[in-house]
């Protein structure tokens, strides 16, 4: 069955690096689609906006965190099927923010070099980023 337009979903995602060569990932909390799971923080990208602003925006709302657009780098994207829609999701890289990491909705959050993601229960979507992410890093 051919995917309509009402069908896909464009969100952006992003792997903030430390010094350290870790990647944040935060837990989906209790009352969201795919709680437990981990993903790399982003969110969806509204229709006035581009992928960078985005994310810039999600970062903040998510993490109180500011990035800015310079300091976004693309590394990759993911295409999923889910049931219901097809995710289409770029991957950043950002190893600059200003401010303290502070997840503002009820998540955890966890700094894992890249090789661990593949033992922690991310979402469907974010998998096959992991080994980009691994060799990138």
């Amino acid at each position: 069955m051919p995917i309509t337009e009402a069908d896909m979903l464009l969100v952006v995602a992003c792997a903030l690096v430390d010094k350290d060569g870790r990647v944040l990932v935060a837990q989906l909390p209790a009352g969201k689609s795919m709680a437990g799971l981990w993903e790399f923080p982003g969110g969806k990208i509204e229709p006035s906006e581009t992928p960078e602003m985005a994310l810039i925006r999600e970062l903040k709302e998510e993490l109180s965190i500011d990035v800015t657009a310079a300091c976004l780098a693309p590394l990759s994207f993911a295409s999923h099927a889910y049931e219901g829609f097809h995710l289409l999701m770029p991957l950043y890289v950002c190893r600059k923010w200003d401010g303290q990491i502070m997840p503002r909705e009820g998540q955890a959050v966890a700094w894992k070099k890249p090789r661990e993601l593949f033992d922690m229960a991310m979402v469907p979507a974010d998998v096959p980023l992991i080994a980009a992410l691994r060799d990138a890093i």
